[in-house]
């Protein structure tokens, strides 16, 4: 019998110290060994960033490491999509003049914001510590359809939505100059692959047309930066592959009618070979063959998590 596994990231208590890892001139990332990573580009005349930390605590440490390189002021954030552990130090940079996401962010904020932020405080303790200095949801202030273009002097940061795949309003930033791309989670670099707010069976399609930019140096949701056009391709690949896995296993729960314990047994048992010694693979799990098992039953939007549903699924699952 397997031995129980703690509930989400509550056993994880080892401090990540973010890296701060030059990309292309004036391009950097702030990169973790396993947390959600992001960036920020220096422009002529100010900072933009690529997402920020989880409290305004973590945040201020992104700051004080932005100004080992620059004391130019931090105008705009640039959400990759909405999950509170991405978003929430954003009131810590107080310059901010924009904080610019999708539609599809922005409705997602609307719709399930205070949901998630109540959920992901509850599954990643360590990076929820100080918490309490939150003020509220970070609300983009500007928002695009489908494309919009930032301009730092003579550069370019393009920000795309190229389809749904790890939510409903994923952005990719685009550097077209140097090759950088900054994918936010909708690429993982061999980490847990999270979907428990996905549309699984759009996210392939969507990651060709991520692959289809051929980006030089990508920076993942999690994992180390890929440098040079062959790494980049082959961690688009394995985010592929591991979500493929995931939908191929639980079909074939459902085709033998099973429910959804014995889909994610069955999941685990195909996944862990090739998955298993990947960070967060166990947390998230129960939550991506949750979602999957509704999506191929035909529940098209995924359902809200709570920090009481996500107790009760884990009961279900690992209990």
């Amino acid at each position: 019998m397997n031995a129980p596994v703690s509930f989400a990231s509550a056993s994880d208590t080892r401090e990540q110290k973010p890296q701060l890892r030059e990309l292309a001139p004036g391009v950097y990332g702030y990169i973790s060994d396993f947390d959600p990573n992001c960036g920020f580009i220096v422009g002529d005349e100010h900072v933009v960033l690529i997402d920020t930390r989880p409290t305004p605590r973590m945040a201020r440490d992104f700051l004080a490491d932005i100004r080992t390189v620059t004391d130019k002021p931090v105008k705009a954030i640039v959400l990759t999509h909405y999950h509170a552990v991405r978003v929430m130090g954003a009131s810590a940079f107080d310059e901010v003049q924009a904080v610019i996401a999708s539609q599809g962010t922005l409705d997602w904020v609307r719709e399930r914001g205070q949901a998630d932020f109540e959920s992901e405080v509850g599954r990643f303790p360590r990076l929820f510590a100080g918490v309490e200095e939150i003020p509220g949801l970070t609300i983009p202030t500007l928002s695009f359809e489908r494309e919009m273009s930032v301009w730092l002097g003579q550069r370019e940061v393009r920000l795309m939505c190229l389809g749904r795949g790890h939510s409903g309003g994923d952005t990719v930033a685009w550097l077209p100059d140097c090759g950088v791309l900054f994918s936010g989670d909708v690429v993982e670099n061999r980490c847990g692959v999270y979907a428990g707010d996905a549309y699984i069976q759009d996210w392939a399609g969507t990651l060709d047309a991520v692959a289809a930019l051929q980006p030089r140096v990508l920076v993942p949701g999690r994992g180390a930066v890929l440098q040079g056009a062959p790494a980049c391709a082959e961690a688009i690949a394995l985010t592929q592959a591991f979500l493929a896995t995931l939908l191929a296993s639980v079909r074939a729960g459902l085709d033998a009618g099973e429910g959804l314990r014995a889909c994610f047994e069955r999941a685990e048992a195909a996944m862990k070979p090739r998955f298993g010694d990947w960070p967060v693979f166990q947390h998230v799990l129960p939550f991506d063959v949750s979602r999957a098992y509704d999506e191929l039953r035909g529940i098209e939007h995924p359902v809200v998590w709570t920090a009481e549903r996500d107790r009760a699924l884990w009961q279900t699952l690992r209990g």
